[in-house]
């Protein structure tokens, strides 16, 4: 008997999940037998995501809801979809597309702000939201999909170096709080994994330094130990576990999939 991650019919909810990491773990909890809520900003993205999921996973108990994670108004609808078809949340995946580059000249006022809504007060208002079922049931699992600078700094990423590092305090803080409910909270950041914004990032890199693209991905490739860049789908196996219910002591951390990558202890 294997380890078994009793998902099967759990209500679980990714947010940003069209495309990318998103994508990646609701696919895997669709293997796993839950139901999954997609939902991002477009529909059009959506469906062609949920029609993949389905496809692959041979799982149809997929559903989609445009949410755009920085309107308040948006997160209070896609819940209350949820909880009218479901009535619960089990799982929540937050998730969300990283702020603006540059360092501390290229951002202004509006920019600060920007970022604080999408990035943090949008996981934070989605955790509040689901809280109160998760601690009715006495179970609930919230991953917080954060950045490699949680543990190091990447520079020129002044806005996402902040706002990923006020997401683990929250994390932390928040895992404390209801950890006597059965509710685990933790944060999961990537490294270099396959996904189009590593791709966007190699290209505007390679046009900078005016060289090939080739040459930046076997720059890249070969300052990870592991000697290439993840898969999406090894990132979401990470997050299934940990918001699974063979997890039962891991919460309040931050972690971060990156084949080795970073020096940071």
């Amino acid at each position: 008997m294997g380890m078994d991650l009793g998902l099967e019919g759990k209500i679980v909810v990714v947010m940003a999940s069209s495309k990318g990491l998103g994508k990646a773990a609701a696919m895997e909890f669709a293997k796993e037998g839950a139901a999954v809520i997609i939902s991002s900003r477009s529909q059009e993205a959506l469906e062609q995501a949920q029609k993949e999921i389905q496809e692959r996973t041979g799982n149809s108990n997929v559903h989609m809801r445009v949410c755009d994670m920085s309107k308040e108004r948006d997160i209070t609808s896609l819940f209350q979809f949820v909880i009218q078809k479901f009535g619960r949340v089990d799982v929540l995946v937050n998730n969300t597309g990283g702020p603006k580059a540059g360092g501390s000249s290229a951002v202004n006022d509006d920019d600060w702000y920007n970022a604080f809504e999408r990035n943090l007060l949008s996981y934070i208002r989605t955790a509040r939201t689901v809280l109160p079922y998760m601690k009715k049931q006495q179970f609930g699992r919230i991953i917080n999909i954060s950045s490699s600078s949680t543990k190091e700094v990447i520079d020129g990423l002044i806005l996402s170096n902040t706002f990923r590092a006020g997401m683990v305090g929250f994390s932390k803080t928040l895992a404390r709080e209801v950890a006597g409910d059965n509710i685990m909270v933790n944060t999961i950041g990537p490294g270099r994994i396959a996904t189009d914004r590593v791709a966007e990032l190699n290209q505007l890199a390679a046009e900078r330094q005016q060289v090939p693209i080739e040459k930046i991905i076997q720059k890249s490739e070969s300052e990870i130990p592991i000697g290439r860049f993840g898969d999406p789908e090894e990132f979401a196996k990470v997050v299934v576990f940990l918001a699974s219910s063979a997890n039962s002591y891991l919460t309040g951390q931050s972690l971060v999939i990156d084949g080795g990558l970073l020096k940071a202890l």
